[in-house]
């Protein structure tokens, strides 16, 4: 198994995809935007693999959705399929979050685990706060393409939720030293 990304090569991997829709649609208008856009998913999923040798699930969840919703925008003719993506995948996230913490299971644990080892108190707060943050994004996209023009609506994708996801990571530091667990077979007291 290869070494894994540094965050800013996943970075320039997954936000790779949103600027060149930004950039595509910038110059050439919504539907080439899609099109661009599901491209550089596809490719972003291959330079994924090809640096860590395997497939991340969230990346490839996600292009399903982009290639599935680009697709239906591009064949109808209509941008109300690539707007309501964002709004879908978030709000399907955040449910599958909370069921999983309803059954008693933090899926994150499951994504994160071997990053980042936490308290079981730790994953089921931390995972509560995704699930507010997804169902918060969800919400934001709703107002976003029903009260801003498209172009609007797509820099909003890049300039605000991007950032925003980011400093939302960045603000669980805390939590995560908080509840931090000794990896498995670790003595914290050495």
């Amino acid at each position: 198994m290869r070494e894994p990304l540094s965050p800013y090569v996943r970075l320039i991997i997954e936000g790779g995809p949103l600027l060149a829709f930004f950039i595509a649609n910038g110059r050439y208008g919504i539907f080439v935007g899609t099109g661009v856009f599901m491209a550089a998913t596809v490719l972003s999923i291959a330079a994924s693999y090809w640096q860590t040798g395997r497939l991340p699930a969230m990346s490839l969840a996600t292009g399903v959705f982009v290639l599935a919703f680009g697709g239906l925008t591009l064949w109808l003719q209509d941008d109300f399929f690539i707007k309501i993506k964002p709004t879908i995948v978030n709000g399907l996230i955040a449910a599958i979050l909370a069921g999983g913490l309803a059954l008693g299971r933090p899926l994150l644990r499951l994504l994160l685990g071997p990053m980042i080892p936490l308290t079981d108190t730790g994953w089921r707060v931390l995972t509560w706060r995704w699930v507010a943050w997804f169902v918060a994004l969800a919400l934001f996209n709703e107002a976003s393409r029903h009260f801003l023009s498209t172009d609007a609506w797509v820099s909003a994708r890049l300039f605000v939720t991007m950032p925003a996801t980011i400093l939302f990571s960045l603000a669980q530091v805390p939590l995560i030293r908080r509840y931090h667990a000794a990896p498995a077979g670790q003595n914290p007291g050495l």
